[in-house]
C-alpha cells in the first residue's frame, strides 16, 4: 500500500506532536524542580509554549484529514533519544536541567529542520512549522543566557 501525500504530512507533524508532548510534560517537570525564580518562570512558559505548539500541530493534522496520535506509540529512535533528554530533567538542579534543556532545544530544531527539508509541505503547514521552529530557535538563545545565571 502506497502512503498518501496527506498521510506522508500527517506522519511527520505526529512525530513533532509527540516530541511536544515530551518538551512539555519535560518542562513541567523541570519548573516544579528549579530553584532558580528566573529559570522556574522560564520553565513554565516553555511547557505552556509547547503546549500550545502541539494544539497548533493537532489542528493541522485534522486540517489533512489524518489521525491524530495521542501519544505513546514510541516512534523509534528519535522518539527514544527524546526520552533520554527528559531524563535528565529529573536530575535535581538548576545546572543540569538548563543544560538538558539546551540538549533538547537544539534536538528540536533538527526535527523541525528535518520536516522542513524532507518533503514538500503545505503552505499553512511550512508557516506553521516554520514558526514554531523559530521560536525554538529564539529561545535557545535565551537558554543559553540563563546559563550564565546558574
Amino acid at each position: 500500500m502506497s502512503t498518501t501525500y496527506s498521510e506522508k504530512v500527517g506522519e511527520k507533524l505526529n512525530t513533532l506532536l509527540e516530541k511536544s508532548y515530551d518538551a512539555e510534560k519535560g518542562y513541567h517537570k523541570a519548573a516544579e524542580n528549579a530553584d532558580n525564580i528566573g529559570l522556574k518562570r522560564f520553565f513554565i512558559r516553555k511547557s505552556q509554549e509547547r503546549k500550545q505548539f502541539g494544539n497548533a500541530l493537532k489542528s493541522e493534522i485534522r486540517a489533512y484529514g489524518q489521525e491524530v496520535e495521542t501519544g505513546g506509540s514510541a516512534t523509534g529512535a528519535a522518539h527514544r533519544a527524546w526520552m533520554d533528554v527528559k531524563s535528565f530533567f529529573a536530575a535535581d538542579n538548576d545546572e543540569s536541567m538548563l543544560e538538558a534543556a539546551i540538549t533538547g532545544e537544539k534536538a528540536a530544531v533538527d526535527d523541525y529542520e528535518d520536516v522542513l527539508n524532507e518533503i514538500n509541505l503545505p503552505p499553512s503547514t511550512a508557516t506553521l512549522i516554520t514558526n514554531q521552529v523559530s521560536q525554538i530557535r529564539s529561545d535557545l538563545d535565551t537558554v543559553t543566557r540563563l546559563e550564565d545565571l546558574s
